[in-house]
C-alpha cells in the first residue's frame, strides 16, 4: 500500500487551480456561485465534455432515450433548483461555451439530474421501478475505534463506463456557508457518490435503497439537496432537516453522517413517505443498499429478500456485521482500508470480488473508487482516497465495440488535505 501526501497550506483560497494526481483531479474553486461555476467548467473543460458524451452514451444503451429526452425533463426541474445553484450551473455553462463547446444551461442541468431523472423520473412515467445497488459503507465511533473517534469509508459501485469517471476532488470555498470537499463526476456540482466532509466537522456519505417504487415530480432533486446539506449542515440535525425538505424520493439513500466535533454519528434511511434517523456516540452504522425500517419495506419497495445467500445487499450487511464486530476498538483508517478491499463472501466464505462482497469486480458494474477520513482528518477537510479498485485490481475493458470504455488502472491510495 503506497502512501502520498497532498499538501494544500499556503495556497491562496481564492485561486482556482487543478491538479492531476493518482488518477485524481483535484480542483480548487472559490467566489461567488457563477465565479465557481466558471472557473469549475473553464478548469475542466475536456473532461466535462468527454464525460458528457459518455453518459449521452450511456443513458441511450439503459433507457433508449436520446440525450434531448433528459434535457427536456430536466427543465420541469428547473424552478425547484436554489438560485445560487442556477446561477453555478450557468457558470459552468458559459465557461464551456468560451471554450468552444456544444453545451448550455439545459446540458449542465441534465448532467447533474441524470441519476433521478434515468433510474426515478424515466421509470415512474413508465409504471415501473429500477434497482441501482451502489456503494459500500460504513461509519463508527467511540468504543469501536481505536482513538474513540469517529472513522468513515466507503466504496462507490457504479456501471464502469460513467463510474470510471467519478475521480474529480471539489474544494470549494463558496461566498456562503462552509468551505467543504466532495468526490464528483465531471461537471457534477454535487457528489453523485455522496462522499463530502465540511469545515464545520460534517462527514457525509450513503448507499442507495433499492427499488423505492413511488417519486414526487414536484420535490427538490436529490443533487441540490445533498449539495446543499454538504455546504450548510453544522450538525446532524441540520443535515437531516436539509436531506428531508421538498424530498422527491429520487436517488433515494441510508445516509451515514458523522459531527466531527462531538464524534456523534447518524444513519438517515430516507425514502418517499418513510423516514428514520438512528445516532450515537458509541457504535457503527452500515449500508450496502439494504432498507431496514419494516414500513418502507411494506410500503415503498416492490419486494425484499433479506436472505445473505440470494441478495448480494445482506450478504455485505452480515460481512460488515463480521468484519466490525472482529475489530471493535481497533477499527482506524489503516483497517478501514482493507475493510472497503475485502472480497470474501460471507456466508461461502469464498474470496474473489463479486456483488455479494463489499468490493466488486463484475462484467460491467462493479466499485470503482474508495475514500476513507477520521475526526482528526476532517479538521483538515483530510481524506484518503483511492481512484479504482479498493483492492489495488485492474480490469481491462476497452475496446472498438464501446468506445467509452476505458482499462481500469490500479492506483495507489491518496491522502488529500488542505
Amino acid at each position: 500500500m503506497i502512501f502520498v501526501p497532498l499538501l494544500l497550506a499556503g495556497l491562496l483560497p481564492g485561486a482556482a487551480f487543478r491538479k492531476d494526481e493518482a488518477g485524481w483531479v483535484y480542483v480548487h474553486l472559490a467566489g461567488n456561485p457563477h465565479r465557481v461555476g466558471y472557473d469549475y467548467g473553464a478548469l475542466l473543460a475536456p473532461e466535462i465534455d468527454d464525460a458528457q458524451k459518455a453518459l449521452h452514451d450511456e443513458l441511450k444503451h439503459e433507457t433508449g432515450q436520446d440525450w434531448t429526452y433528459f434535457r427536456e425533463a430536466g427543465k420541469l426541474f428547473w424552478s425547484q433548483v436554489d438560485p445560487e445553484y442556477q446561477e453555478e450551473i450557468d457558470g459552468q455553462a458559459d465557461a464551456l461555451k468560451a471554450k468552444g463547446l456544444p453545451y448550455d444551461r439545459w446540458d449542465v442541468l441534465a448532467m447533474n439530474d441524470y441519476i433521478e431523472l434515468a433510474d426515478y423520473y424515466y421509470p415512474w412515467t413508465q409504471h415501473r421501478t429500477t434497482t441501482r445497488d451502489a456503494c459500500s459503507a460504513f461509519i463508527a465511533t467511540g468504543g469501536e475505534t481505536s482513538d474513540g473517534k469517529v472513522v468513515v469509508g466507503q466504496n462507490f459501485w457504479w456501471d464502469y463506463q460513467t463510474g470510471e469517471r467519478f475521480n474529480v476532488i471539489l474544494d470549494i470555498t463558496p461566498d456562503k456557508g462552509h468551505r467543504f470537499v466532495m468526490d464528483c463526476y465531471p461537471g457534477f456540482i454535487h457528489s453523485g457518490t455522496d462522499w463530502a466532509i465540511n469545515d464545520a466537522g460534517i462527514v457525509i456519505t450513503e448507499t442507495t435503497l433499492p427499488s423505492i417504487k413511488d417519486f414526487d415530480p414536484h420535490g427538490t432533486p436529490e443533487f441540490v439537496r445533498m449539495r446543499k446539506a454538504a455546504q450548510y449542515a453544522e450538525n446532524i440535525d441540520d443535515f437531516a432537516r436539509i436531506l428531508e425538505a421538498g424530498n422527491d424520493g429520487g436517488y433515494a439513500n441510508t445516509w451515514l453522517v458523522a459531527d466531527c466535533k462531538n464524534n456523534e454519528i447518524g444513519k438517515l434511511e430516507l425514502g418517499l413517505a418513510h423516514f428514520t434517523l438512528s445516532r450515537t456516540k458509541d457504535g457503527y452504522y452500515v449500508g450496502s443498499n439494504f432498507p431496514e425500517d419494516p414500513a418502507l419495506i411494506r410500503d415503498e419497495l416492490d419486494s425484499w429478500d433479506p436472505d445473505p445467500a440470494t441478495n448480494g445487499c445482506e450478504a455485505r450487511k452480515l460481512r460488515w456485521k463480521q468484519l466490525l464486530d472482529g475489530a471493535k476498538g481497533q477499527v482506524d483508517a489503516n483497517l478501514a482500508m482493507k475493510f472497503l478491499a475485502d472480497t470474501v463472501n460471507p456466508t461461502t466464505k469464498q474470496a474473489g470480488a463479486t456483488p455479494f462482497t463489499l468490493c466488486n469486480r463484475s462484467a460491467g458494474f462493479g466499485t470503482n473508487n474508495a475514500k476513507v477520513t477520521t475526526s482528526d482528518m476532517v479538521s483538515s477537510l483530510g481524506f484518503w482516497g483511492r481512484e479504482g479498485f479498493p483492492d489495488g485490481g485492474s480490469l481491462k475493458i476497452a475496446g472498438p465495440d464501446h468506445p467509452y470504455l476505458r482499462n481500469i488502472q490500479p492506483n495507489p491510495w491518496f491522502k488529500f488535505e488542505k
